[in-house]
């Protein structure tokens, strides 16, 4: 396709911008009856959507891509129905827009509050998994606003087809094409030029591995919602309950392994690390886990991997672990603080003062007392969905879900209220 890509991005964002007017406006019940629509032409249109997907696959093999990367591409039944099933989910959710709070009386006799409107134009950059257009499309959809999806290339047929579905069901229900744009183009300076439309675009939101939310980062215009990566802790307390320390430990490393909400350290008091590595590894072993250790912790397990400097910052999204012994609550923290994400860190304890200061102190977007950090999840806290997980500070934090993609502004009512 011999394509003016600079002029294509351009007037992308030019409609985008026009249909975030439309789909801003939009009520609910036209936002849930797109939603539902797309679920359904997904649904009927599975057989293709599986054709397309093989024709990725097949292509995904011929460049070497390994069986990580084509398990997050395949599109199979399961994963089809799990698409519409999620664009349900999504239209069952409360719509945040428009909803007013916080209003008061002034004493010059206004009324001041707050609403929550859409953010504009949200572009979504990503990789491999094609199930990302549909959740993307609806959360921006159900949150008014306009989005711009660009897909790896290795996804392109698959991500078509479902873009596809997302045309019929905006169609069915009266809203304006443009309302979702997928790229079209496999061209990577299309990434390029979507970080640098300041006037079309709001806000850009990476989902992908660290080089690539790394090079949106450094090359964006555009205001981004992102986490680099997941370099999520467990400290068991000297004062933790051994077998809440033993279930949340094994939990938060194996219930699966390529998530950035998995544990990649294990932090253990010295109080109680004799008491507690040795049952620990026995299940890390059956599980197939490689443990890496601290001089302090190979006394205890002396068959374990020593550490390197560069465990403590691994994420290794793999069944591997590193395991530090510490002082204290203080050391732990410290560690945190130094070698952390900021993504989502636990504590395990009985102690109430130790827990409050954990939660108080520990500077990530999620801080958890006597819990798997795998529950770090929009779906798990109550969100329905997210688009990805923030550990930023600005604007949002944390799972990002439907309120997340909107924004508050300042309302105020009066009756010829004048200032004197």
């Amino acid at each position: 396709m011999n394509l003016d890509l600079p002029a294509y991005m351009q007037e992308v964002g030019r409609c985008a911008r026009n249909a975030a007017r439309h789909i801003g406006r939009a009520d609910t019940a036209s936002k849930n009856a797109a939603l539902t629509a797309i679920a359904f032409a997904i649904e009927d249109t599975a057989e293709n959507l599986k054709r397309e997907n093989a024709t990725d696959l097949a292509a995904g093999r011929e460049h070497g891509l390994d069986a990580a990367l084509l398990d997050r591409l395949e599109l199979n039944d399961t994963r089809i129905a799990a698409m519409a099933d999620g664009l349900r989910q999504i239209a069952a959710l409360p719509d945040p827009v428009g909803g007013i709070s916080d209003m008061n009386y002034r004493p010059s006799g206004i009324q001041v509050g707050r609403m929550r409107v859409p953010l504009g134009v949200i572009g979504i950059i990503y990789e491999s998994r094609p199930n990302v257009t549909a959740d993307a499309a609806g959360l921006c959809l159900k949150a008014g606003n306009a989005a711009i999806l660009r897909g790896g290339s290795e996804a392109i047929h698959s991500n078509q087809a479902i873009a596809t579905c997302i045309q019929l069901g905006l169609a069915d229900a009266g809203l304006p094409a443009d309302v979702v744009q997928v790229i079209e183009t496999t061209d990577r300076a299309a990434v390029g030029e979507l970080v640098r439309m300041e006037d079309s675009v709001d806000v850009i939101i990476p989902r992908g591995g660290k080089g690539l939310i790394e090079r949106i980062s450094k090359e964006s215009r555009v205001p981004v919602i992102k986490h680099l990566h997941g370099v999520c802790h467990t400290y068991i307390d000297g004062m933790a309950n051994l077998d809440k320390a033993v279930r949340v430990a094994v939990n938060a490393k194996t219930q699966r392994y390529g998530t950035c909400n998995t544990m990649e350290t294990l932090l253990v008091s010295t109080e109680i690390a004799a008491d507690v590595l040795p049952e620990l590894a026995e299940h890390y072993a059956g599980a197939g886990v490689e443990l890496r250790g601290c001089d302090a912790t190979r006394r205890i397990l002396p068959d374990i991997k020593v550490a390197t400097e560069a465990d403590w910052e691994a994420e290794y999204l793999a069944p591997i672990l590193a395991v530090r012994i510490v002082e204290g609550i203080d050391a732990a923290m410290d560690h945190i603080a130094r070698y952390g994400s900021n993504h989502t860190d636990a504590i395990i304890t009985e102690s109430l003062p130790r827990a409050q200061r954990f939660l108080r102190e520990v500077d990530s977007s999620s801080v958890m007392v006597n819990a798997s950090s795998r529950f770090a999840d929009g779906f798990e806290y109550g969100l329905g969905a997210e688009i990805g997980i923030s550990t930023d500070k600005l604007h949002a934090r944390g799972p990002v879900g439907l309120e997340g993609l909107t924004t508050l502004k300042y309302v105020v009512l009066g009756d010829g209220h004048i200032r004197t």
